[in-house]
């Protein structure tokens, strides 16, 4: 049995990624800004009110978890404002650089102590940050915000190796939910996906970048 914190997860594949692993037996924490019917009734603990972005947020869930012990942390929460070089938002871009790229780092820098040696830290990162792979241009905040969040997670699998704990930037697949307008696969079979990345993970797999699938993305 693992202790499990996942943020971004009121709905979606983070809502799937806590019924999943609630079934299989592990301790869940759901860490959202809002939570939701659907969470609540999963019976798990509930940590709302929490902005990955905010600074104050993620010292209130540091205090809140005290020496509570993580193994795995799932950096989940995430945002998308689309865009096209027509039409540029740059505080739209901000906004998802806060969310997508340093609210990871965020979380895994104030929660260091609660991982101890075996731990696992999954970023829920996505092919379109892939340089090598863009071939269709647009989205720029997105795309951006997400090749930023890929290099943190190559800096953390090195700063982190001497810890014993392992780093994984995970690609879930074009998903159906609210944030892609309800296009691809359902968000139980992404998060199943997902869970079997991190179920593979250890310190000789870190730092890769893995689609749901089990094929390496390139960066």
């Amino acid at each position: 049995m693992a202790d499990v914190l996942i943020t971004g997860c009121n709905r979606g594949i983070g809502l799937e990624l806590c019924r999943l692993y609630k079934d299989r037996g592990d301790q869940v924490i759901g860490v959202c800004r809002t939570t939701s019917p659907d969470l609540e009734a999963l019976d798990i603990r509930v940590i709302d009110g929490i902005d990955v972005s905010d600074r104050r947020d993620i010292e209130k869930l540091q205090q809140m978890l005290g020496d509570q012990s993580i193994d795995i942390l799932l950096n989940n929460a995430g945002i998308l404002r689309g865009d096209e070089f027509s039409s540029l938002d740059f505080d739209a871009m901000l906004e998802q650089f806060r969310v997508n790229a340093l609210g990871p780092l965020r979380v895994t820098h104030a929660l260091v102590d609660n991982l101890r040696e075996g731990s696992r830290v999954a970023i829920v990162s996505s092919r379109v940050g892939s340089i090598a792979d863009n071939s269709s241009g647009n989205n720029y905040g997105y795309r951006m915000s997400k090749a930023a969040v890929n290099m943190a997670g190559m800096n953390l699998r090195h700063d982190l190796e001497p810890r014993g704990i392992s780093v994984a930037l995970l690609h879930p697949g074009l998903v159906a939910t609210e944030m892609t307008g309800g296009r691809g696969i359902t968000p139980v079979a992404s998060a199943a996906g997902l869970i079997d990345r991190i179920d593979a993970l250890d310190l000789d797999s870190s730092g890769g970048f893995w689609h749901a699938e089990g094929y390496t993305l390139p960066w």
